[in-house]
């Protein structure tokens, strides 16, 4: 039987668990949930309906998994606990200082669910490449890298600034924001020199935000550069462009990034290097997505219910393949 996924929110990542739902035979797309009109929402997928967000509550018994594909700076505080009490749920919030209190806040709703959040890539993958690989070397130092890329979660932090122009088509706001390596600091970290680095060492932020036409620039880039957890702590450059310089050179979605451990047994030096090199960063996500409600459900049926993070989920529980072939195939 295929595990029913619900999809909230039909934004890029929306439409990037239902693009690779098409890539898992156990899962299927049985219902997107919208804060929009439903009758004005078109989805790629024929004969899959489109309901507004509060009916939800009245479809658990259709529903396996939700996936929440909201922002992470006002939507999911909101819609995850009131959904993890409902249903299981997966979801992608990425503002890694108050993942704390928001694994705490699901937690108490999620009292007959499992509810696994931060899910993606960072958090998420690079999460744990941080903690395998200081299990792994425990002297050493970890580092990150993010980029060059465009960041969802930042670009979509920008968006709620007043003042930035929305396309006619979809009501989108045009701003993104891309994440920008330092490469002097990163072969630093490849050399085995082990640097002292900060945020600011070690990014830029790059921006780029049509701005509507009566709007404050000043004020915008102030507000910008001073949000908090988002871009205070970095170099950050907001560059203020047209409509068609964005349509142009700012609606693809790559990303990626590296993770480095550096260390030593004794007087031997190792450094262990994780990367990535998207094409999509919502497609590529969404596809984490999906392998953790698959986990989500499997946990749910055993009674582990409450909020998880991708520490908490056995890695067999991540793949549709049985437990016994993993072992016999790639063990």
């Amino acid at each position: 039987m295929k595990i029913r996924v619900g999809i909230v929110g039909y934004g890029n990542i929306g439409k990037g668990i239902e693009q690779v739902i098409k890539q898992n035979p156990d899962i299927e797309l049985a219902a997107v949930f919208t804060r929009r009109t439903p009758e004005n929402l078109k989805i790629n997928t024929q004969g899959v309906p489109v309901y507004s967000l509060d009916k939800a509550e009245s479809m658990t018994d259709k529903i396996d998994v939700m996936i929440l594909c909201g922002g992470s700076s006002k939507d999911l505080p909101e819609q995850t606990p009131k959904l993890a009490a409902l249903f299981n749920t997966v979801d992608s919030f990425d503002t890694h200082a108050k993942i704390p209190e928001y694994l705490e806040q699901v937690n108490k709703a999620a009292v007959n669910k499992t509810a696994v959040i931060s899910v993606g890539w960072d958090p998420g993958l690079f999460s744990m490449m941080r903690m395998f690989t200081g299990a792994v070397l425990p002297d050493g130092s970890t580092y990150t890298f993010w980029g060059h890329g465009l960041s969802q979660g930042h670009s979509e932090a920008i968006r709620r600034v007043d003042g930035i122009k929305a396309r006619k088509s979809d009501g989108l706001k045009l701003a993104a924001q891309y994440t920008v390596p330092n490469k002097q600091a990163m072969e630093r970290v490849r050399n085995g020199e082990n640097p002292e680095l900060s945020v600011r060492d070690k990014h830029l932020r790059d921006c780029y935000v049509v701005p509507e036409d009566s709007a404050d620039l000043e004020r915008i880039e102030r507000e910008i550069k001073n949000m908090p957890d988002y871009f205070e702590p970095y170099d950050t450059r907001v560059s203020f462009i047209s409509v068609e310089e964005f349509e142009a050179n700012h609606t693809k979605m790559p990303h990626g990034g590296f993770v480095f451990r550096s260390g030593s047994t004794g007087e031997n030096k190792h450094i262990i290097e994780f990367a990535l090199k998207l094409e999509s960063n919502p497609e590529f996500t969404a596809s984490i997505m999906l392998a953790y409600a698959r986990a989500a459900v499997r946990m749910s049926g055993e009674g582990n219910f409450g909020a998880k993070t991708v520490f908490d989920v056995p890695l067999s529980y991540l793949s549709p393949t049985d437990r016994a072939i993993l072992i016999k195939e790639l063990l």
